[in-house]
């Protein structure tokens, strides 16, 4: 069965609220794929078709709802399945936008990050800028990662980037961005001063893992394009 039927019918179960349904097509892809490739391929595509229909006021308040719990439920099942590697010593902290869609984005990028070792701490969503900021400085990582962020959320992270680079508390953390509304705004992650941009949870991974440069030197890069052709649905 091609990726794009099983996207369609886990959409289908989840907008019915079927969690029976949905459950047994989530065992019967992982008898064939391993847990990241569930999260990466089948689970992040239903959910940017959930969060584009929402979005486009082509779904109801009650099937969005019923479909994001059900899809976190699932993703939560399935990262339980993901390896446990030895943490490294690179570390990310991390935050979300606020409303349930961009948590559960935000949750599938930890979740895979912890699967490749990146010693990881997520805020969620709904925290104040500057308490993002204080606790960045204080735990100075290597990555900050705002992902699956909300238009509402941006003066915040300008804010955040612009003292981040005023004051030097963090000069070896670098800011990466993605998903929400920068993969729905080209050229914004590059104008607000970010040092690194992914579309999608895995372009995260991939990001960090093939990250040819060291903590404190200073690099603005995006994504392999494989990822995003996907912006264009």
């Amino acid at each position: 069965m091609s990726q794009e039927v099983l996207v369609e019918r886990l959409f289908e179960t989840l907008v019915a609220g079927d969690r029976q349904a949905a459950r047994a097509l989530v065992q019967e892809a992982g008898t064939t794929a391993s847990a990241q490739t569930v999260l990466s391929d089948l689970f992040w595509p239903t959910h940017e078709m959930i969060e584009r229909l929402f979005k486009s006021d082509q779904m109801t308040a009650v099937a969005y709802q019923m479909s994001t719990r059900l899809l976190r439920m699932l993703v939560d099942q399935t990262a339980a399945h993901l390896p446990h590697p030895a943490i490294t010593e690179r570390t990310v902290f991390a935050a979300c936008g606020p409303s349930q869609g961009e948590e559960l984005a935000g949750q599938m990028t930890v979740d895979l990050l912890e699967a490749h070792g990146f010693d990881v701490t997520f805020t969620g969503g709904g925290i104040p800028a500057d308490e993002i900021l204080a606790e960045a400085q204080s735990r100075r990582p290597d990555i900050l990662l705002l992902f699956a962020s909300a238009a509402g959320d941006l003066p915040g992270i300008r804010r955040i980037i612009n003292t981040l680079r005023e004051n030097g508390a963090c000069e070896g953390t670098r800011i990466l961005v993605g998903g929400g509304v920068f993969n729905r705004a080209d050229g914004l992650a590059e104008e607000m001063g970010a040092d690194l941009w992914a579309y999608s949870p895995a372009d995260v991974v991939d990001l960090l893992i093939n990250d040819p440069v060291g903590r404190g030197e200073e690099v603005r890069e995006e994504a392999p394009a494989r990822k995003r052709k996907s912006r264009a649905a």
